[in-house]
């Protein structure tokens, strides 16, 4: 099963709420998970919402990276979708999860554009949870797809 790209859903709880609410750190850590991952950034935009709160997307030749940060439930989802074979999205997803100090890990893989015998294009998915409140505790988040 070739899959064209990797769309990993991540969800992190138990955050840094100072660090999600910092425009200047979700800039940098979303940056450097880009740089981690092997990709090609394009553009950057992210805004800071009051009283709290970021939203961002780094745009990259392989598609994109996505921020959403919710301080008060110290919480961020995250969307980083690559294609190609050069891009590591994984790296970036286990980066993010340090940066933001998350305690639990649930992250969704979507495997898109798997060809299917009759020539259209579909996904397929696999979840993972790690963390300190999860029955399976990870080796290594890329080892987990």
């Amino acid at each position: 099963m070739k899959a064209l790209g990797h769309h990993i859903l991540v969800e992190l709880s138990q955050c840094n709420p100072e660090v999600l609410c910092s425009l200047t750190k979700v800039r940098e850590y979303i940056v450097e998970a880009a740089k981690r991952a092997n990709t090609q950034i394009k553009e950057v935009a992210l805004h800071k919402f009051t009283p709290q709160g970021v939203s961002g997307v780094v745009v990259i030749a392989e598609s994109h990276l996505s921020i959403h940060t919710w301080p008060e439930f110290q919480y961020a989802a995250i969307d980083i979708y690559t294609c190609g074979e050069s891009a590591n999205p994984w790296k970036a997803c286990e980066f993010l999860a340090d940066a933001f100090q998350a305690r639990q890990i649930v992250q969704t893989v979507v495997e898109r554009g798997i060809e299917t015998p009759e020539g259209w294009y579909s996904h397929a998915t696999v979840s993972s949870t790690f963390g300190e409140n999860s029955s399976s505790v990870d080796q290594g988040m890329a080892e987990a797809v």
